[in-house]
């Protein structure tokens, strides 16, 4: 009998890659293979996103998303150091534009110190312009600790620390097979002790390759970005982001710096018709009426409808787009915004339409899925799959 444990991570996005590296780590004897489905790992989410480190300041207090943020994101500074990956810590500004508003970012910034983020600090008018002189609030948030990396380059990186990757591999069926896993895919057949999915747009799926039912689906939505012109750019220093509405499922549109350069401004989110559209022009029969016929969206459309609609029109209208972003910065206007681009959310929605807040991961005998892992998702992927290989070392009694 083969006493080396092999395990299979399923998805190579950030999220994945992490995994099958920190199994290596934990388990220095395993053999573990990495199966993506394109031809080159952090192809979907990990490529498709503004790059961004969260630290934690949003998510409930004691929930896995604050608690593997704010650890995520020291690790992924560490990591984007040691190999020279290039990253920044320009900090980040949560703008009360409202009087209704200010009560909530005081809240917010409670939450923030429970999370355990440092150096926090709550700013009037005349301190906000002194950070952002073309910036509009009544007060804001100064969040020292946020930056932004270079996402692709991470999971570049970890492909090789991994080694055993292989790409073009896409799953197609997943099956016990006695006391061990038989992972069909388009290259072969892997066998298994044990099988991690981290499929991210496609996790629901893949999850219930196993024959697990889907407890919550992924619906997907895309957020659209423009960029600022380069002349334009001084209007913006650091990242600005608003106030969240804990009533609405959307953060709204903010200003993000680009670790290449540059001002991006946005997303919207409108329920796309493909889980890897990235355009409008972009659709999918199969996951259109995936969605469609899911009882969930529909739920989740009869209490958000008004802002779905929203939404919608904002995706065709620059000049509603520009009004947006005008209530952080009132100085932009619709000329300085030039074509960006969009990723897709992988989002989870439980029947009852709410969408999924936490990170979630589901475990079986010799399985251990990952079927929701949205923002701080990349920020916090080391810490994610330091988390998993301790599960895995756990269930298969290492």
């Amino acid at each position: 009998m083969n006493s080396v444990k092999r395990i299979v991570v399923v998805g190579g996005g950030i999220v994945g890659l992490a995994t099958a590296w920190r199994l290596q780590q934990r388990l220095p004897g395993a053999e573990v293979t990495l199966l993506e489905k394109e031809d080159g790992v952090g192809r979907h989410q990990s490529g498709h996103n503004s790059g961004v480190l969260h630290c934690g300041l949003y998510y409930k207090p004691g929930s896995r998303r604050a608690r593997l943020a704010v650890t995520g994101i020291r690790q992924m500074t560490e990591f984007c150091a040691e190999h020279g990956i290039a990253h920044e810590i320009c900090g980040k500004l949560v703008v009360a534009t409202e009087a209704d508003e200010v009560s909530r970012l005081q809240a917010l910034f409670e939450r923030g110190q429970r999370n355990g983020l440092q150096g926090l600090r709550l700013l009037g008018q005349e301190a906000l312009r002194e950070i952002e002189p073309h910036a509009a609030g009544l007060a804001a948030i100064a969040v020292p600790q946020e930056g932004i990396a270079d996402y692709p380059a991470v999971c570049a990186t970890l492909a090789r620390l991994v080694g055993s990757v292989t790409t073009g591999a896409e799953v197609t069926a997943i099956r016990r097979d006695g006391a061990e896993w038989r992972i069909e895919h388009t290259k072969g057949t892997a066998a298994a002790d044990f099988v991690v999915t981290c499929a991210g747009l496609h996790s629901d799926r893949v999850a219930a390759l196993t024959g697990r039912p889907r407890a919550s689906r992924i619906v997907p939505f895309r957020g659209e970005y423009f960029l600022i012109r380069p002349e334009r750019q001084f209007l913006v220093k650091h990242l600005i982001y608003p106030v969240p509405d804990p009533g609405l499922p959307f953060l709204g549109v903010h200003f993000t710096r680009r670790i290449g350069g540059g001002i991006e401004a946005g997303p919207n989110a409108v329920l796309a018709l493909a889980r890897e559209g990235y355009r409008k022009g972009i659709v999918s029969v199969a996951d259109t009426a995936d969605a469609l016929l899911y009882p969930g969206l529909w739920r989740f459309l009869r209490k958000y409808g008004r802002t779905c609609w929203d939404e919608s029109r904002r995706s065709f209208s620059r000049r509603m787009f520009c009004e947006s972003l005008q209530k952080l910065v009132p100085e932009i206007r619709e000329e300085d915004l030039m074509p960006g681009g969009a990723g897709v959310r992988a989002q989870a929605m439980a029947p009852n339409g709410t969408l999924v807040d936490d990170f979630d991961f589901v475990e079986g005998e010799g399985e251990l899925h990952v079927v929701n892992a949205p923002s701080p998702g990349a920020t916090s992927s080391l810490a994610i799959g330091a988390e998993l290989a301790e599960m895995v070392t756990g269930r298969m009694g290492a």
